[in-house]
């Protein structure tokens, strides 16, 4: 058995019991800590914590790693519950478009966005996709990511999702941190089903859907409903057939304008609805009688110099509200969940609790993985980011640009900058 045990912690932040989530309104303020604190790790389980005073006696020292943390903030990994990281090649030249003055929408319907990378998939083999997918892992886990969902999307055939699923079931099965899988199939309706989406929309309910059940390739079923993709009815078609072979919904809701999706999503029994830059008074009135979590993904509206999300009014109506990354090859080439932290902060005036709350506690409810990870609780998993020395926990987000992370332990184990296959 492998102990370690941190002392000076200078603040051991987001100490809860198990079992309170999501944080919401103005509880999303609150970051219970722990000033000048120990914490002590078995294997890969958290089983105590203290304030320095009560400093445990210890009997046994054989297996046990003493850590001093002078100075240093430790935090539960990010839970980055949004993201498309399995994909072929990435799309720099979209955004220099957008830089000379092409919107996202022009450059979709002159073939680039989505589409784009669906035809880069077609082209691309398991193998390749599994090693580019791991290499960002890596690079996400030593930004102090601990838990990832991934969406499919990128296939836009029967062939291509289910090879892009099977690759994050492998990426599930290998990796020693909690991967969750989305079925994104109506992610675009592709261009040789222009002229006739009800027939891609019958592909990904009679074939794609049962074929996905069969092999167990998908925890969630997501569905992009906006203008120039699906409409709320077709959303809500699609989910709700997902739900008969026990997919929860998801839903790409009110990014680009009031479209419809979180109400669909809510219709769905959503566990999450994603984006929402042009959430309205209606939807937030909607989404406090539901059980859905907000998600909001700055890393997106900033590439993409969209308008804020109304991150704030929907904390001070009472909502929850989780972060993540949206990490992808067109509109969020990121998976810093610092980064995201920041950006929400700076931009849409989030304080530092609020987004640490928004990004572990919150971002594990929006993946179903509250019962093990996103905040420090003894019985839950040892995933925890260990700071530099850092004045205090508001500077990890006003120093944006910096990398602020010593060490991530993920299961109770120091990661090297490269997780193998277990």
């Amino acid at each position: 058995m492998h102990k370690i045990l941190i002392k000076n912690i200078q603040q051991l932040a987001q100490v809860r019991e198990v079992g309170r989530a999501p944080v919401k309104g103005e509880n999303m303020s609150e970051l219970p800590s722990i000033f000048d604190a120990w914490l002590a790790i078995e294997n890969d389980i958290i089983v105590g914590y203290g304030n320095m005073a009560d400093w445990p006696g210890i009997n046994d020292w054989s297996n046990l790693e003493v850590i001093d943390a002078s100075g240093k903030i430790i935090l539960p990994c990010y839970c980055d519950s949004h993201t498309h990281i399995v994909f072929a090649g990435t799309r720099e030249g979209e955004f220099v478009d957008r830089i000379n003055g092409l919107s996202y929408e022009e450059i979709a319907l002159r073939g680039g966005g989505i589409n784009n990378s669906a035809k880069k998939m077609q082209e691309a083999n398991e193998e390749q996709l599994y090693e580019d997918a791991l290499k960002r892992i890596n690079e996400m886990i030593s930004q102090g990511t601990g838990a990832i969902e991934i969406k499919s999307g990128y296939g836009l055939s029967f062939e291509s999702e289910l090879k892009m699923l099977s690759v994050i079931k492998k990426l599930k099965e290998t990796l020693p941190i909690p991967i969750k899988s989305t079925f994104l199939g109506a992610h675009a309706i592709p261009p040789a089903y222009k002229e006739n989406r009800e027939a891609y929309i019958n592909l990904i309910i009679n074939e794609m859907l049962p074929a996905i059940a069969k092999a167990q390739l998908a925890d969630y079923c997501d569905v992009f409903c906006e203008r120039n993709y699906f409409s709320p009815d077709e959303t809500l078609q699609i989910l709700m057939a997902a739900k008969k072979y026990g997919m929860i919904a998801k839903v790409h809701a009110e990014q680009l304008s009031n479209s419809g999706g979180v109400m669909a999503g809510i219709k769905a029994n959503a566990i999450s609805v994603d984006h929402l830059e042009y959430v309205g008074d209606a939807e937030i009135e909607a989404l406090l009688n539901s059980n859905t979590m907000p998600v909001i993904l700055p890393g997106a509206a900033f590439f993409l110099s969209l308008p804020n999300p109304p991150a704030k009014k929907m904390i001070a109506a009472g909502l929850p509200v989780a972060i993540a990354s949206d990490f992808n090859p067109g509109s969020s080439p990121s998976g810093n969940m610092n980064l995201m932290n920041a950006i929400a902060c700076i931009q849409y005036g989030l304080t530092p609790e609020q987004t640490v709350n928004a990004s572990t506690i919150n971002g594990a409810h929006a993946m179903g993985l509250t019962s093990h990870y996103g905040s420090i609780s003894i019985g839950k998993k040892a995933n925890i980011i260990i700071t530099r020395e850092v004045p205090s926990l508001a500077y990890l987000t006003y120093a944006f640009g910096s990398n602020l992370i010593d060490q991530v332990y993920i299961n109770g184990k120091l990661f090297n900058g490269s997780i193998l296959p277990v």
